[in-house]
């Protein structure tokens, strides 16, 4: 999943990074490299934590609509790809079935997103379980 980060740096602090879209999820770094880095690490152990108590993960929301929010005004926007295949336990193989030309699609859009297939079709499951609850 792609979530949008803001990061705010004041003149007497290392940087600190916010996560609009998952309530209590922050970070910070003394570089912003560093401070991206600890905004995924955050990230994936707060959807970590709301999967083994049961919760449903929230969705990414758009940078645009976040933007708007005066909480995050003067902020430098990111994006944080948390690859969520790697979350809540070991990784089981499985054999599906599918259309070779759906898979074609999958393959191309999961490389367009600079992610692997296993981890686009953990993120679409897992998008489309939480519209369907």
């Amino acid at each position: 999943m792609r979530y949008p980060i803001v990061v705010h740096k004041d003149s007497d602090s290392d940087y600190g990074v916010t996560v609009p879209d998952i309530p209590g999820c922050f970070s910070a770094g003394d570089t912003l490299d560093t401070a991206i880095e600890n905004a995924i690490e955050a990230i994936e152990c707060h959807v970590e934590g709301l999967l083994i108590d049961g919760e449903d993960i929230p969705q990414p929301g758009f940078a645009e609509v976040h933007h708007q929010n005066p909480d995050f005004e003067g902020g430098t926007w990111a994006i944080a790809s948390v690859d969520l295949s790697k979350l809540s336990g070991k990784a089981k193989r499985i054999n599906i079935t599918v259309p070779e030309r759906l898979l074609t699609k999958i393959d191309a859009k999961a490389t367009e997103l600079g992610e692997n297939r296993s981890n686009f079709l953990v993120t679409a499951a897992m998008e489309y379980m939480s519209k369907s609850v």
